[in-house]
Formats: C-alpha cells, structure tokens, sequence
C-alpha cells in the first residue's frame, strides 16, 4: 500500500484530504428500476431515506446497513449499486429502440441501467465472459424485469467478429485494479501492485479494441473503470484516440471519495464518424405450434392482455424476444428476451422470469401476501390458500415477487437458488 499512496501523492494536490478519508465508512445506493417504478413512488414506498444521486436521476445514497433487505428488492423494484458507479450509463444516452452492448456486463447495475432507458424497446446484449459471473448477471437481468436483452457469454474476440459495426451504443465497464474500491473491498487493497495495474490496462486495451470494432458509424462508446490508475484511465484514453483517429473524445470525469459523494470512478465518453450500420440475418427459429398453442391457452387465463413481441423456442423453452433479434446460431446465449415458460408434459408451465417481466397490470391472476407471509414465500414455504385456483403472480403491496400455484394450498414456486435462509 506505501506504493500505492505514493503514487496517489503525485496524481493529487489534495492527497491529504484522500488519505483521510480512507478511513471512512463507504458511500452506498440504491437505483430505482423505472421499468416497475417511478424514482418518487420508490421513494415512498421504502422504509429507510433516500438522498439523490446528482449524476443519475433514478439514483439515491442510503445509509441502511443493507439496503438490499426488503421485499421491493427482491420484486425488482431496485438495484443496489455504489453511486459513483451510476456515472457512466447516463453518458451514453442511450434511447428506445437503438442496439446497445454492455460488453464486461456482471453483476449487471450498468447493464440494467441501460436497460431502463431503453423502455424495453430496442436490443440490448449484456455480455460476461466467465461463467458463474454470467448467471449471476441473469438472476439481476430477471430480477429487474428486463425483456428486450441477450444475455451471453463469451470472449470480447469471439463478439467483435460476429457484431462488427453492429451497435450504436457500447459500455465497456472494464475489469481493473479496483483502486476506488479500497473502502469497500478488502480484497482490492490486498491484490493491489503496480504489475496488476500494468495487466489490467493492456488487458483493457485488448477489449477496448474489439468494442470500437463492433461500433456502427455514428454510434458512441463509453469506456469506464473503478480505479484512479493513470494507466488504465488516462493513458487508455490517449491510446484508443491514437490507435483509432475516427474517434473522438467527447468528454470523461473521475470521481474521487473525498471530494464527490463515490467511492471512485472514471468514465470517458467517444463518438465515432459517420459510417455504415451493419445488418445481422434476423433470427429464423420460429416457436414450435405445440408450444405455442400451450401459451396460447395459459396466457388467456394468467394475462390480461398480449405482451409485444416474437415468440421462439430457446432451448426447451418459450421466450418472447424483440422483433427484430439476430439470429443466436453459434453464440453462447444463456438467455434471449423473456422466457415465458417450457411444455411440462403437455402442460404449461410458466418461468419465473414472466411473473417478474410482465407488465403488472398485464397479469390477471395475483395472490397479494402480506409481510409476514412475504417472508414465508421468499423461504420456499408452503402457504394458505388465497382462494384462487391455478397459477398466480404472487405480490406484496401489488408488485410481483415470482409464482405459486392455488388450490387447496398456495403451492410455492420460488426458485430454489433464491430462497432466503
């Protein structure tokens, strides 16, 4: 760590300031997930204050120990992320119906953040090269409701071949030193050495390469860190410029803990020339008839209305993916829009990404719980009949936290890998 504050001496004038608050307890946040609530509605709605972030509008600083403890989380009503790293998404800009990649995309606050400007409208591919990374990047995708995102997994090289000139808007969230995470991570301080440093910007360069190739003419990119290393922030920047003259740096900022309420982040904002817009073949594998004619029937009880939308068989499953979807042929796709449900022996049965991606006011069928009861379904037990018969959208409060089947009891269907302890 003497290296490391060494060189932090030398990058501020007001390193005094910086060392004392290394000492601090770390900023914390919360993001409203506008695709399900308003920022103001949420607001109401939590039992703890909330104080705005003034770089993301949906964004608020919390002092709750865990603000993750609350049944709107878990029905997807908010995300929990550090606010400084609410900074980078907005310089996108990114609108409904564009095609947008948010390439280093675990756990997924960017990526969702990207998602609630789209309005469900558009393609969004978020993409996590390791594995168990991947699926935790899922389990946030679903949990926040989005519909319109391809969620892969695969090598930054392997994309840039498939989607070159594809995107008009791209998030490289690069993994880095972590140096703005000291307060936070143990591990960032423990890791910490100048050769790590050294790795991280070439290996971000490496990435940053396949991005720009990937980025249609006219198109934006963003490139992002949590660390104050001038190697992977500034020094990049001056390498993607010189390496590539058709970009332009449009505009970055670094956010330091003690003079902005973050734990520390960068992000630079670059806008390439005019230029062509590559075209993808469309995805061909239309839903098989007999999957289809099973949704058919259980959508007209469990929906009051049709969700916009194709309809594909994705592996054993039905899913609902934008119009205008590339075919999957030869990714690793561990989820394309949302995954309606699969054939259970002639019957359907419906994912729990449905009770949590539909629209709340689409859903026909609801079994409201009440708090105590709410803990009860998030531990995987067995409840009390609410009356109903069949498949039911459970909810506390009207907002969707997954599925049960009524009958003589509220059979439960909360996925096994969520259930609290």
């Amino acid at each position: 760590m003497n290296e490391y504050l060494r060189r932090m001496r030398l990058q501020l004038p007001d390193f005094e300031k910086y060392e004392q608050c290394l000492s601090q307890p770390p900023y914390k946040g919360i993001r409203a997930n506008t695709l399900k609530i308003g920022a103001q509605e949420l607001k109401k709605l939590l039992p703890f204050a909330l104080d705005g972030v003034p770089w993301e509008s949906d964004g608020f600083y919390v002092t709750q120990e865990k603000p993750g403890k609350t049944p709107y989380h878990d029905a997807g009503l908010y995300y929990v992320q550090e606010p400084s790293a609410m900074c980078a998404a907005p310089l996108l800009d990114v609108r409904p119906g564009e095609r947008v990649l948010d390439l280093c995309s675990a756990p997924g606050g960017k990526g969702t953040q990207l998602a609630q400007k789209m309005q469900g409208q558009g393609i969004l591919v978020l993409n996590e090269k390791i594995p168990d990374r991947a699926r935790i990047l899922l389990q946030n995708v679903e949990r926040m409701g989005v519909a319109n995102a391809v969620v892969t997994c695969a090598d930054p090289e392997a994309l840039a071949q498939r989607f070159a000139g594809y995107f008009d808007k791209i998030l490289v969230d690069a993994p880095c030193s972590g140096e703005g995470m000291l307060r936070k991570e143990a591990a960032a301080a423990e890791n910490w050495s100048v050769q790590n440093v050294e790795m991280c910007a070439a290996r971000q360069k490496k990435i940053l390469a396949c991005a720009v190739k990937m980025l249609a003419g006219g198109g934006k990119l963003v490139y992002s860190t949590c660390t104050f290393s001038e190697e992977e922030d500034e020094r990049n920047v001056e390498w993607l410029l010189h390496e590539f003259p058709f970009l332009k740096l449009e505009e970055s900022r670094k956010i330091y803990p003690h003079r902005e309420r973050g734990e520390g982040h960068f992000a630079a904002l670059f806008s390439r020339d005019e230029g062509e817009r590559a075209r993808l073949r469309p995805a061909a594998a239309a839903a098989e008839k007999r999957l289809q004619t099973l949704w058919k029937d259980f959508s007209a009880a469990f929906l009051k209305q049709t969700l916009p939308g194709r309809l594909i068989s994705f592996g054993k499953g039905l899913s609902l993916v934008p119009e205008e979807l590339f075919t999957l042929d030869g990714l690793k796709v561990l989820r394309a829009g949302l995954l309606l449900g699969e054939d259970a022996g002639g019957r359907f049965e419906p994912a729990h990404a449905l009770a949590l991606g539909a629209p709340r006011d689409a859903l026909a069928s609801k079994a409201e719980l009440s708090e105590e009861e709410v803990q009860r379904y998030l531990r995987g037990e067995e409840l009390p009949s609410k009356g109903g018969k069949g498949w039911c959208a459970v909810c506390y409060n009207g907002y969707p936290l997954g599925l049960a089947k009524d009958g003589v009891a509220l059979k439960n269907h909360y996925p096994k890998g969520l259930r609290i302890k």
